[in-house]
């Protein structure tokens, strides 16, 4: 009934005028730059900042939090009309997004995104209402062990997004791994594989990768194609309402993608990719529609867009009960508390209670107006795809430029991006799935600077990761996962070989 009670207030707090109008202000500038390719949450709450330095804690903090989960809303648009991740951690919701897009069902893959980001939203607001400080003192048991172990338990999990087998999988991890080493050391200082080329010093950036493999590589196949005459089907945009059977189908998604956001989304360092990839791939597991994983599932994308959504309330959880901020978009939030002299922590859900389940509240408000807000458009959304090659691949290649040169005002990334670009259309022509390599990319550096510090806390001892009772049992699963892939990866091959040596005795 305590937390009851104080939900209620906090939607009194967010229920007040102003509170009301900046929050509609934060998610419909959050879903309209998210839409925009290589800006992303972290660029948005950036360019917002400043204005929340004149209004009240609550309505800055009500602001800032809607232009961070809006930007994921809008991040899917994207990635499932134009196969262009809008954000890093929709580029999950590629995989079966954009397939449905060229199979003419991108309004109902539009539907079943904003349904699957509300679902998981909604979920993410009762597990931050309900366990916060519960899941505050889970993450507090995590050490550099705990956290290295759930990172190889994500990347392991990552291979198995890959169709084309668990081993293409782990190569595209390791590749992605690999790829993240580049630039300077954090710890020693030292260049590692610039090769000479000072812009690589700080290491390649994530939002060039995404727009290389995805965009640039989807871009240069979708030409090949339209050359050959394969043209896109009609869409009928005014049919976007999935059948009854495919609400059926997305009932166990929704839970199960909001239940693994919400516990990825409260460990600092994880966050939406990790959840979109490890929520996808457990669902790949236990569906029994996963044959058509990869084709055009609406299971596959209502999953990743649960899991990134829940992952995003919940990213609140250690940002605000301990001060530790899992993202560059949460370290922002937490400048933004201190300039209004609130320091996040443990007292900061009894000395500024108001602003706590205020900010709770406006998760639901927040993701009532996107559903509002982005359903009447889907319609609009799905007619971009009618547009004419011709303006669509110029325009589409100049949204990729414009994005990336952002970045550092430099014409090297936008090279760099068409490299990417290549690479990913050559992955496509020999099975292999870029998506385990952009995981292993981003969980790279996580990954190596917890592995130093837990070797660092053991003077060298590496049985300090069978020794903790958490990161062992995370072990044992991630080697679980692995020998099941494995496994299935050679019983699938041999089965095909069956199949062929059969049909050729047969033929004869």
């Amino acid at each position: 009934m305590e937390i009851l009670s104080s939900f209620a207030a906090g939607l009194g707090v967010v229920m007040q005028p102003e509170n009301l109008l900046y929050c509609f202000i934060g998610v419909f500038l959050g879903t309209f730059i998210g839409v925009l390719p290589g800006i992303g949450s972290m660029a948005a709450i950036a360019m917002i900042l400043p204005l929340s330095f004149y209004l009240e804690p609550s309505a800055a903090i009500i602001m800032i939090a809607g232009v961070y989960y809006g930007a994921e809303y809008g991040g899917s648009i994207a990635s499932i009309l134009m196969n262009i991740p809008g954000t890093p951690s929709s580029s999950i919701t590629c995989i079966d997004g954009y397939p449905m897009a060229r199979n003419g069902r991108a309004g109902i893959a539009l539907f079943v995104s904003a349904i699957a980001s509300f679902g998981g939203g909604i979920i993410g607001m009762v597990v931050m209402a309900v366990l916060a400080p519960m899941l505050a003192t889970l993450a507090l048991r995590f050490g550099p062990a705990e956290y290295f172990s759930v990172i190889l338990l994500g990347l392991i999990a990552a291979s198995a997004v890959s169709n084309g087998g668990a081993l293409k999988g782990i190569a595209m991890v390791i590749a992605g791994l690999m790829l993240a080493t580049v630039g300077i050391d954090l710890t020693t200082g030292d260049l590692r594989f610039t090769m000479g080329i000072p812009e690589l010093r700080d290491g390649v950036n994530l939002v060039i990768v995404a727009m290389g493999l995805f965009g640039v590589g989807e871009l240069i196949a979708s030409i090949k194609a339209n050359s050959r005459g394969e043209g896109r089907q009609n869409i009928d945009w005014k049919q976007f309402y999935p059948t009854r059977a495919e609400w059926k189908a997305l009932v166990g998604p929704i839970w199960r993608g909001g239940a693994i956001g919400s516990f990825f989304g409260a460990l600092p360092g994880t966050g939406q990719t990790v959840a979109s990839a490890v929520g996808y791939a457990v669902e790949k597991k236990v569906s029994r529609n996963r044959a058509m994983f990869g084709k055009g599932a609406v299971e596959g994308v209502a999953v990743p867009e649960s899991a990134n959504n829940s992952a995003t309330q919940t990213a609140f959880i250690p940002t605000l009960t301990l001060g530790v901020p899992g993202s560059a978009s949460m370290a922002m939030v937490i400048g933004a508390l201190m300039i209004h002299g609130i320091t996040p922590g443990p007292r900061l859900l009894v000395e500024h209670a108001d602003l706590f389940w205020g900010l709770v509240a406006s998760f639901l408000v927040g993701n009532v107006m996107l559903l509002v807000l982005n359903i009447p458009l889907i319609g609009l959304w799905v007619r971009l795809l009618n547009i004419p090659y011709k303006y669509m691949y110029p325009t589409i290649i100049i949204l990729i430029c414009i994005g990336v040169y952002s970045l550092n005002n430099n014409v090297f990334d936008i090279w760099l991006t068409l490299a990417f670009g290549i690479a990913g259309y050559l992955m496509r022509l020999f099975r292999f799935e870029p998506a385990p390599l952009l995981i292993g990319f981003v969980l790279g550096p996580m990954m190596e600077e917890q592995l130093r510090r837990a070797l660092l806390l053991s003077r060298g001892d590496p049985m300090v990761f069978v020794t903790r009772p958490i990161s062992a049992t995370l072990l044992a699963v991630t080697a679980g996962i692995l020998a099941y892939g494995l496994w299935s990866t050679f019983h699938t091959r041999r089965r095909r070989r069956l199949a062929e040596l059969s049909n050729a005795s047969m033929s004869e």
